[in-house]
């Protein structure tokens, strides 16, 4: 494990205390970019989670990682693996990566019910793309552009591919907005607020 403050070190006992606490999860070790000590602000935290009965983890994950107290939470749609995830106040992009197969759930279909999820999805991409685009991953940047198109931006009605993380986020907003007044209904800007001041912090401006 690499990890260069005590708020690193406190998010990753605190995290593996939190979760290890099921009597079904084995180990929760800190893996990627962050233990390998190659990290950008912008990183996310990636943990492998191993466990002796996967489902019974699964069912209970949302009461598992409230005392977390995470603005966000859902399971990757688009992950090979089973991967949850978390976005916390002051800290970011969260992932609980299970060594389960996962099959990729189709694009969003756009109602009240998944508008918060779409916006969890949304965020949660973002700060994520922008640490690929501040790795220099451009490659990388291009072709989730497109995935985000086809599976999120697209069924909100933006019609054209963004070409860069700052016109996705305003094509974002502005289908939101659209699609909020079309379904009566709003998704908190808290979320939001907390990515933009995380990226503001990284050195990212969106």
């Amino acid at each position: 494990m690499s990890v260069t403050t005590p708020k690193d070190l406190a998010l990753v006992e605190r995290l593996a205390e939190t979760v290890g606490r099921h009597p079904a999860v084995k180990s929760v070790e800190l893996t990627g970019s962050r233990a390998r000590g190659e990290a950008t602000e912008l990183s996310d935290w990636d943990f492998e989670v191993e466990t002796r009965d996967f489902r019974a983890v699964a069912e209970d994950l949302r009461a598992l990682v409230a005392p977390l107290e995470p603005l966000a939470q859902q399971w990757d749609r688009l992950s090979e693996h089973a991967c949850y995830i978390l976005l916390l106040r002051g800290i970011g992009k969260v992932d609980l990566i299970f060594d389960e197969p996962w099959e990729s759930i189709p694009p969003w279909e756009v109602s009240a019910e998944t508008l918060l999820g779409i916006d969890a999805h949304f965020w949660d991409w973002t700060i994520w793309l922008a640490a690929k685009d501040r790795a220099g991953k451009r490659e990388v940047v291009e072709a989730e552009l497109r995935k985000m198109h086809e599976h999120l931006l697209g069924p909100l009605g933006v019609e054209r591919v963004p070409s860069s993380i700052t016109e996705a986020v305003a094509a974002y907003t502005t289908a939101r907005a659209d699609a909020e007044e079309r379904l009566r209904t709003a998704a908190p800007r808290l979320l939001e607020d907390e990515v933009r001041a995380l990226l503001l912090a990284g050195g990212y401006a969106i």
